[in-house]
């Protein structure tokens, strides 16, 4: 059954320095990311280059943890369909975005690093071969305009 699903959050600004948006060096980027019925809210900012907090969460970093969040959920259904049993998971994804020159940009590409850990040795095979199954059924990924590259690697646990 195919299904259409809604998605809601709130977010509010936090950088008001009593200038408001004066100057492009007189507010604040911080700002909350929050969702009913969440635990945590995702503090935020922009990028330190662009005058942001590090300490904060930036919307390039959210964009590429989105992508490696779905693609790992999204493997780990796979993985059970095919008999595979998965006893770890950790990704080291990387992303690239480029400035246009008027003040905007884009990603030109992602590169997820899933390392996978099987339960048996008979399951590397196909431990490999269904990234390409969990890469189609990703939400995130097939919403994105730029590619979306995987590097996986699995290993045998013990």
């Amino acid at each position: 059954m195919l299904g259409e699903h809604h998605y809601a959050v709130e977010l509010e600004w936090q950088g008001d320095r009593g200038e408001g948006t004066s100057g492009y060096r007189a507010y604040g980027r911080q700002h909350v990311v929050r969702a009913a019925g969440k635990l945590h809210d995702i503090a935020g900012s922009s990028d330190r280059v662009f005058h942001g907090d590090r300490e904060r969460w930036n919307p390039e970093e959210l964009l590429l943890a989105a992508l490696s969040e779905c693609h790992m959920l999204s493997y780990l259904h796979v993985a059970t369909r095919h008999g595979v049993i998965v006893r770890g998971y950790t990704d080291a994804a990387t992303g690239t975005m480029i400035e246009d020159g008027r003040g905007g940009g884009a990603f030109s590409e992602a590169t997820l690093r899933p390392r996978v850990v099987v339960a048996d040795a008979s399951m590397l095979a196909v431990a490999g071969e269904i990234h390409a199954e969990a890469a189609e059924k990703c939400f995130i990924a097939a919403s994105v305009a730029f590619p979306v590259h995987q590097e996986p690697t699995a290993v045998v646990a013990g």
